[in-house]
């Protein structure tokens, strides 16, 4: 059973920040460079997971304009509402990734940003392996963080009272490794999100597949 009072914080975050999220992450370049990375590499029409979906914009829409099937999941009841409209061709279910039912083998890619960062480093660890093994052999997996080695800290985010669980930088790639991922290659980038509350905070990328 996933750890409810993680689940139910998470969400009242991302419930509050709505497309103000969206709108103040829009501008990443590190993002969208990822999901370029993603789409060279897809077949046509393959399936996605979104873990952590948000608004659906621009992760469900880029793939999902592209032609590939996308299932977002995401713990805020209002994310998935925003998702749903404002990207009709993908699916999106409001659940918590540590309780849905996972098939090995059944996507050909997942995108992971910056979901885990409210979860406890045990959790991190156990949803990354959980999402590798739904990898088919040579698929791929995006993951992206806040690289810095703290323990339920309390932060502040966009103006709004967070707790954040992360690990140094090469302990996200320990984490990837240790799920059976190859790291193909990694960015370091220093993002500012577009909000008055906004600070500036690393961002880390990692591109992986899954070794056939």
């Amino acid at each position: 059973m996933a750890d409810e009072e993680h689940g139910q914080r998470a969400a009242a975050v991302f419930d509050a920040l709505g497309l103000t999220y969206e709108k103040a992450f829009a501008h990443s370049e590190a993002h969208l460079a990822s999901l370029e990375w993603l789409l060279g590499r897809l077949a046509p029409g393959s399936r996605v997971l979104d873990v952590g979906s948000g608004t659906g914009r621009p992760t469900a829409s880029t793939l999902a304009d592209a032609g590939h099937e996308v299932l977002g999941v995401d713990v805020s009841p209002v994310m998935v509402d925003l998702a749903t409209r404002q990207v009709p061709r993908a699916t999106f279910r409001h659940a918590d990734i540590r309780e849905v039912p996972l098939e090995e083998g059944s996507f050909d890619a997942v995108c992971v940003y910056f979901s885990l960062l409210q979860m406890p480093r045990a959790d991190q660890s156990e949803v990354l392996t959980r999402l590798a093994r739904t990898l088919r052999p040579g698929g791929s997996l995006v993951l992206a963080t806040v690289p810095a080695d703290v323990e339920d800290f309390a932060i502040e985010f966009m103006g709004r009272p967070v707790r954040a669980t992360s690990f140094a930088a090469e302990g996200v790639v320990a984490l990837a490794r240790a799920a059976g991922l190859a790291v193909e290659s990694e960015q370091h980038v220093e993002f500012t999100p577009d909000h008055p509350d906004g600070a500036t905070e690393p961002h880390l990328f990692l591109y992986c597949t899954l070794p056939a």
